[in-house]
């Protein structure tokens, strides 16, 4: 969309005292550097980086109000001096830049890693989490009254650091919302035992950071939607805590989250459509008289105007999108390109997971903004053989630096794996990303050469360097039959060299690869609503605007498309291995619920017409049906043009490829297309 066309997203709003410009805030995710110790200098240039691009509102990723209430080793401490001058510096960078900022105010509860710090969790009750694999130690009455202070001063040191406000966090299964929710808060005390007082715990706090806050900053409570677990808060009870902290004066704006780490519903991942949870944000808006924000898979302009268009929010949070395009508010003011993210979480959400520095798949430059080595290459010519994430960004970045540079790829468009990766269900934003090195390109002036296969080396003698990126192909496998005419390549199946298989399928390697074959053959065509499906399958009922309530999930009898049968193998004993922790669940639960058998530790023996014969670890005989099979056996690097190359003499450098790794890494190969220009610039000054 035009900007002309993005007039709600363009339209200034007020949070309390606050004026925003637009009506898109930069959502709270932790990014790994938050502890860093080079007193916030990193994470100062990661938010100011944004700011100066149009991000009117920042929320930082949560700073715990204490040690015990920390999500991991990589949190920063609100409470504690020490991280004093880092906080404060992220505030000012921010300010210099342009925009303004929130700092989260963060207790995990019963989802603290006792491995952080030694400390064992605390909660409302002692109720096991599976998350954190431990049993907190519930909090005693004078402990929550500490808790309560502990927000408050957290609160006041955010606004002497130079904050404009904070966010609490009360969603996602943190402490907040765990006194929500009876499955957690068994108390039967004035923190427990009703609905009334379940609601006390996060309403004295809202209070008493109010207080700590003035009239003169603002107050963002970010409270869960549905938390998508069993004995999780009643939806009536999270609309009366809504009600309650506006009516109340204790919140300026809500922040409308959605589920609990513990649930079996996925919520962020690719899976779940593109404002799935907009239906439950609605319910909260519809019963309050303060602006209302969305989260969670509104990933684009486009989207976000909708949904407000819609009157469901008055403002759209969106975190990862300014992973993979810091400047997407300038972008789209101007009119131009804007990269997007995919929802893959390999190198945000499954990072932070583990206290890693979180980055992005489609920019790895996220997390990074002062590693960054620029070069010159004004008057260098360049070719780039092959446009998949690592060409691509290649020639972007090369052009960018000033190169003249020409992008050779032998298919019909740009792309390589990602185009194969846009059919797999959930991953059709893959093609956003294509779309958006496509007009990248087009604006730096890249000569595309689409349909130009290079055999011989000496084509590219002209250009005073050369960056292969030519890529992978299937790796061959030595399974006696395979040669037989039923038996196909993944490639062959996701560029449509091939059928759709019906009947029965048999699919070797159950890495990533295996697993999206599976997933796109074990799912029906759906022409109609992707929400409605996905509600279906998850057993939600999403809430009305008559007041329906939100029913929990519910198990289904699996569901297989008509006419085909899926058996996935794999030598080793886990299917998907290399999928990220918070993605690799849900698509096994995916193909669980459709019906896909698998098989472990198997060892294939021979194909057959009809069937593909292994033996179990136990050396038992297994016959699988199979009238296709499916070679998803990984990856080899093409390194032909490469060789050519050296043979010749001419200045190249290759970046990508599988180097026989079992799947292609997708941030290292876009990661190796940023840092050509630097490499470019040193081979050719070695041979000048």
């Amino acid at each position: 969309m035009s900007h002309a066309e993005l007039q709600h997203v363009f339209s200034d709003v007020a949070l309390g005292p606050l004026k925003l410009p637009h009506r898109v805030v930069m959502g709270s995710m932790h990014v790994g550097l938050e502890a860093r110790d080079d007193d916030g200098r990193a994470l100062a240039a990661f938010y100011a980086e944004r700011a100066a691009a149009g991000a009117g509102l920042i929320v930082t990723g949560g700073c715990a109000i204490s040690r015990v209430g920390a999500g991991g080793r990589s949190y920063a401490f609100v409470n504690e001096d020490a991280g004093a001058s880092s906080l404060a510096r992220v505030a000012d960078a921010v300010h210099e830049a342009g925009g303004r900022i929130l700092l989260q105010l963060f207790h995990a509860g019963r989802y603290a890693f006792e491995r952080a710090f030694g400390l064992r969790p605390v909660a409302p009750s002692a109720v096991y989490s599976a998350f954190s694999r431990a049993e907190p130690r519930a909090l005693a009455d004078s402990e929550v009254t500490d808790v309560i202070d502990e927000f408050a001063a957290g609160a006041r040191r955010a606004a002497e650091l130079g904050y404009d406000g904070v966010e609490l966090m009360g969603s996602e299964g943190y402490l907040l919302n765990q006194f929500m929710a009876p499955a957690t808060n068994r108390r039967d005390d004035q923190w427990g035992g009703d609905a009334e007082r379940r609601l006390r715990f996060p309403l004295s706090v809202a209070a008493a950071v109010r207080a700590a806050l003035g009239p003169e900053r603002v107050a963002v409570y970010r409270l869960s939607g549905a938390d998508l677990v069993d004995g999780g808060a009643p939806h009536e009870e999270v609309l009366s805590l809504a009600q309650a902290l506006a009516g109340d004066g204790h919140a300026d704006a809500l922040n409308v989250g959605i589920g609990w780490h513990e649930a079996r519903v996925p919520t962020v991942q690719l899976l779940v459509p593109h404002g799935a949870w907009l239906p439950w944000v609605r319910a909260v808006r519809d019963v309050v008289d303060v602006p209302v924000i969305a989260s969670n898979r509104i990933n684009t302009l486009d989207q976000a105007e909708a949904a407000l268009a819609a009157g469901d929010a008055d403002l759209i949070s969106l975190a990862r999108p300014f992973l993979a395009d810091s400047g997407l508010i300038t972008r789209a003011r101007e009119g131009r390109a804007v990269n997007v993210c995919i929802g893959c979480d390999q190198a945000c959400i499954d990072r932070s997971i583990f206290d890693q520095r979180v980055s992005c798949i489609v920019n790895p430059r996220a997390g990074h903004e002062l590693e960054q080595v620029t070069a010159d290459l004004r008057g260098a010519s360049v070719a780039v053989v092959g446009s998949g994430p690592a060409g691509m960004e290649a020639a972007r970045s090369l052009a960018a630096s000033g190169g003249e540079v020409t992008l050779f790829e032998a298919g019909a468009r740009l792309g390589g794996q990602f185009q194969m990766a846009c059919r797999i269900p959930g991953k059709q934003d893959y093609a956003r990303t294509i779309a958006f090195f496509e007009a990248e390109l087009s604006a730096l002036g890249v000569d595309v050469r689409l349909e130009t296969r290079l055999s011989d080396a000496g084509a590219l003698s002209g250009f005073d360097a050369v960056v292969v990126a030519t890529g992978v192909s299937p790796r061959p496998t030595s399974i006696p039959g395979a040669e037989l005419p039923h038996v196909i390549s993944y490639a062959q199946l996701l560029t449509g060299d091939a059928e759709l298989p019906v009947g029965t399928v048999a699919i070797i390697g159950a890495g990533g690869i295996g697993v999206d074959v599976a997933h796109l053959l074990s799912t029906p065509r759906d022409d109609g609503d992707p929400r409605a499906a996905f509600y279906e399958r998850y057993g939600l009922v999403p809430p009305t605007c008559n007041g329906d309530l939100v029913t929990p999930p519910v198990t289904r009898s699996p569901t297989r498309p008509r006419g085909r049968e899926i058996t996935l193998l794999r030598r080793g004993d886990r299917i998907g291995e290399r999928i990220g922790p918070s993605t690799r669940w849900a698509v096994l639960a995916e193909l669980k619920r459709a019906g896909v058998r698998a098989l472990t530790c198997v060892e294939y023996e021979r194909i057959e017409p009809g069937t593909l014969h292994v033996r179990a670890a136990d050396r038992t005989a297994i016959a699988v049906p199979a009238d296709t099979v499916v070679i998803c056996a990984g990856q080899c690097s093409q390194r032909s043009l490469a060789d050519g190359l050296a043979a010749r003499g001419i200045a190249h450098v290759v970046i990508g490829g599988a180097d026989d790794a079992v799947e292609l890494d997708a941030e290292r190969a876009f990661r190796a297309g940023l840092e050509s220009p630097g490499r470019i610039a040193r081979l050719i000054g070695s041979r000048a």
